[in-house]
């Protein structure tokens, strides 16, 4: 298994990084961070030893899929981790189990999808329309 870029890229968010400023401490361009990111190419073993040090993870974490980590919350619960979903080829995603438990959707359910280009997408679960 490879690294998983979409871990690089929410770790570096995470830690409020931009990529120039992960190219500055590891000493590689910004362009080599956006294709890692990108998952057109891979950091060698050393540059991933100094991004785990740098995003206070273990190196595990950092290369693994994230459906394989515990899931995680803030200190008030509030705070979730569910995991990744592959969009399929028809733009279709599955929620994380633990996701559909956490705020009680169940089939049929409604999804409003809000997005910013900046911050990203969120979801909010408007429950069952008729």
């Amino acid at each position: 298994m490879g690294i998983e870029f979409n871990n690089l890229k929410m770790y570096r968010k995470k830690n409020k990084f931009t990529q120039e400023q992960v190219a500055e401490r590891l000493g590689v361009s910004r362009q080599a961070v956006a294709k890692w990111e990108r998952g057109e190419s891979l950091p060698d073993i050393e540059n991933c030893i100094a991004l785990a040090d740098m995003y206070e993870v273990s190196i595990d974490s950092l290369v693994r899929n994230l459906q394989n980590l515990p899931i995680t919350e803030d200190d008030e619960g509030k705070k979730h981790i569910f995991g990744v979903s592959r969009v399929t080829d028809k733009g279709q995603i599955t929620l994380p189990k633990k996701c559909r438990e956490v705020f009680d959707i169940q089939t049929g359910d409604s999804i409003l999808f809000l997005g910013d280009t900046d911050r990203g997408i969120a979801l909010i679960k408007l429950g069952k329309i008729i």
